[in-house]
């Protein structure tokens, strides 16, 4: 009988590609990971890893057994939902992964809707990028959580997680007047720090338009983005959740993008009822332009 344990680790280091990052994901020892992939080869009789350098990758059936570890760990996300099921009433941790504009605008709402219906449960938010969204999901650090996307830099499928559409929001220009992305080819530019999803964004965007921007600013934080692009310290990209207090001397010109935002969590969960409870609070909370 293979032990769903390892199943586990195999699947995490198909998606982390090193026993490190593994370990670091799980709290682990490198080890200990090491060590029970072992055990893990040993149950199948077969080799599943192949070492190439520092990296170890995975052989033609363990990679086929990560397939069958995806389905096994569906059906017990199935199987815990029903046992969660039966229980009287919701209670408990339920942990929700957000990024900081619907944490902001949207999350305070359904914490409220969700204390006053539900007293015993306990959401508990925490502020995660979406880049990181999918591998906190796998490693059980989350329960559900709010990503977004842009139509410049769609969402790559995640084997294991499941989700559903929650809202649009538009993406506007943030400048000191009217205009277009071409009329800013040679202004300095306001973006999130490297690495992010809005600056990703943000590049593409202006590529399209035919021009490699001028990043003066590196700021994470819509407001203050707003605040500098009034000064007169730049021209940035902004969704609609981000632009909703603008500071006086400020233009949104709107733009032909858009920002989709969509709750997800492990495949097997939708009918867990935290997880199926947190979803209709956070659907009942998101603002009536956007939906």
């Amino acid at each position: 009988m293979l032990d769903v344990r390892r199943l586990r680790l195999l699947r995490e280091l198909a998606h982390r590609g090193t026993i490190a990052a593994v370990a670091e994901a799980l709290s682990f020892s490198p080890s200990a990971v090491s060590q029970q992939l072992s055990l893990l080869e040993r149950e199948t009789g077969v080799s599943l890893l192949k070492r190439t350098g520092r990296r170890v990758a995975l052989t033609p059936a363990g990679q086929n057994l990560v397939r069958h570890a995806e389905d096994v760990l569906e059906r017990l996300e199935h199987a815990e939902a029903e046992l969660a099921a039966v229980r009287s009433g919701l209670a408990g941790p339920v942990r929700i992964g957000s990024y900081p504009s619907a944490t902001r605008a949207i999350i305070p709402a359904a914490l409220a809707a969700l204390a006053r219906e539900h007293p015993m449960l306990e959401a508990r938010v925490l502020d995660v990028d979406p880049v990181g969204v999918a591998a906190a999901l796998r490693a059980g650090e989350l329960d559900l959580a709010l990503v977004h996307e842009y139509d410049v830099v769609p969402a790559e499928p995640q084997p294991g997680l499941t989700g559903e559409e929650l809202f649009t929001e538009p993406m506007y220009l943030a400048a000191r007047t009217p205009s277009s992305l071409n009329d800013h080819s040679t202004s300095p530019w306001i973006m999130a720090p490297p690495g992010r999803l809005c600056r990703t964004m943000a590049m593409r965007a202006c590529q399209a338009a035919g021009f490699t921007p001028h990043v003066r600013h590196e700021v994470d934080d819509f407001a203050t983005v707003l605040a500098l692009v009034a000064l007169g310290q730049g021209v940035a990209l902004i969704p609609h959740l981000g632009a909703t207090a603008p500071p006086p001397g400020l233009s949104l010109t709107r733009l032909p993008m858009s920002r989709r935002t969509r709750t997800v969590h492990r495949a097997g969960a939708a009918d867990h009822p935290a997880v199926a409870t947190v979803t209709a609070a956070l659907r009942m909370a998101v603002p009536p332009e956007l939906l």
